[in-house]
């Protein structure tokens, strides 16, 4: 009983583990887009004039 309790914990670990990471990715992805947004924008502000 206690090899399938422990398989279970360890399953959920992972799955939890996994999650964070795709949330952190996406978080940091997100970031960089918004980022690279603003540059070019601040790019064609500093052409226009």
């Amino acid at each position: 009983m206690k090899k399938n309790s422990f398989g279970w914990l360890f399953a959920v670990v992972g799955c939890v583990a996994a999650l964070t990471a795709a949330i952190t990715a996406f978080l940091l992805y997100r970031d960089k887009l918004k980022k690279e947004e603003q540059e070019l924008e601040d790019y064609l502000d500093c052409s226009i004039l």
